[in-house]
């Protein structure tokens, strides 16, 4: 029998992550010492006072029945509170709110429930893989990229995408660049989309990872008629839980809730049980103490790195958000992350989140400083 994949398969380039795996892979078998910078999945533990209440939660049967695919209505509560108190933006957990697994299973499910096949989605260039392959691709969608210049703060110039597009998508503080932004833009881009009724996603994944006094802008501050996706996983160090939330537009959370239905039957009772706990640590706009005192440590090893990437001649900006260091590498990107991996250091080159990304690298602040002090030591070498 000749088994193949889907036309819509087919069409995936292939997955960066893995090739790098497989790479780093190898060089681990020759015996090389590998500082990895390549996944952002956080290196610190999640807070403690979490913990306790997952361990509570997951000795109680009530807690290992099936959820529902929207969520159970404490988290969705939790959700909502968490917006009132850290952004100022009133939401009704029953309409306004729905609970993911994860962020990235719900921005390929909200290009499943709206999008049409042949239609298209836009994705900035560079940008997180999910926006052109997991929800457009695989929507039998068109991706049309529109890349994020250097020049203009790597923040996305609406005027350059197709007004006909069903979807655009969008993210700051953003993954890869570190980039940001501030209401007053993502006024402007909402405005954009409603004069050509393109659905606006805004993945706002990073939005509690901010250094030096800046604090990003929820979307829903400049206007509601869009979704927005948060996660659990880079702001409490939960990555491997998958707990994540939608928010927004009812009429947008109706349509997820409708295709999750028919997909997953809602995250775990205990992992929500955590997660709405860890929300409910914010008391108002500042970040909680369990974060502020991570994102010091992200602090002062985005500055050492920095600091020692521009003493060997990089040019690199300070981000202000996220836990990422992006730079112009000055060749080839992949050329570059060879060279490093031989040195035992795995960066991300820049081109697997984009064309436009040719040319850069991205480093995850995910390792000790003195595990970033020796990768530097390398590279001097």
């Amino acid at each position: 029998m000749n088994i193949a994949f889907a036309d819509r398969l087919q069409r995936l380039p292939p997955y960066l992550f893995a090739r790098l795996e497989e790479l780093t892979s190898k060089k681990r078998a020759e015996g090389i010492d590998i500082i990895d910078f390549g996944i952002g999945d956080p290196d610190l533990p999640t807070p403690e006072p979490i913990i306790k209440v997952l361990q509570e939660a997951v000795t109680l049967q009530e807690n290992h029945t099936y959820s529902s695919s929207s969520g159970e209505l404490y988290m969705r509560q939790a959700v909502a509170d968490f917006y009132k108190k850290r952004f100022d933006v009133d939401l009704d957990p029953d309409k306004e709110v729905c609970i993911t697994l994860g962020s990235k299973e719900a921005l390929a499910n909200v290009c499943k429930a709206f999008v049409n096949a042949g239609e298209k989605v836009i994705s900035p260039d560079p940008a997180y893989p999910v926006y052109a392959n997991g929800a457009a691709v695989l929507s039998d969608a068109v991706p049309v990229k529109v890349p994020l210049l250097a020049e203009e703060g790597f923040l996305l110039d609406v005027e350059r995408c197709p007004n006909d597009a069903k979807m655009l998508f969008l993210n700051y503080p953003n993954n890869p660049t570190g980039a940001t932004c501030d209401v007053d833009y993502l006024r402007g881009v909402i405005e954009w989309c409603n004069d050509n009724e393109v659905i606006f996603c805004y993945d706002n994944a990073y939005s509690e990872m901010c250094f030096d006094g800046y604090l990003a802008p929820s979307a829903l501050e400049a206007g509601r008629e869009l979704i927005e996706f948060g996660s659990l996983s880079k702001t409490f160090n939960m990555t491997g839980y998958r707990i994540g939330y939608a928010v927004g537009d009812e009429r947008l959370i109706a349509g997820l809730k409708k295709c999750k239905s028919q997909i997953d039957s809602g995250a775990p009772k205990f992992i929500q049980k955590a997660a709405a706990y860890a929300l409910g640590m914010y008391e108002g706009r500042r970040l909680p103490k369990v974060i502020s005192d991570n994102m010091a440590i992200y602090g002062k090893r985005r500055n050492v790195l920095v600091r020692g990437l521009r003493e060997l001649g990089f040019d690199v900006p300070m981000p202000k958000a996220t836990f990422y260091v992006w730079f112009d590498c000055g060749m080839d990107s992949m050329k570059f992350t060879e060279k490093m991996l031989q040195k035992g250091i795995v960066f991300t080159p820049g081109v697997g989140f984009g064309e436009a990304g040719e040319g850069f690298v991205r480093v995850a602040l995910t390792r000790p400083l003195e595990r970033i002090e020796e990768a530097l030591h390398r590279m001097s070498e």
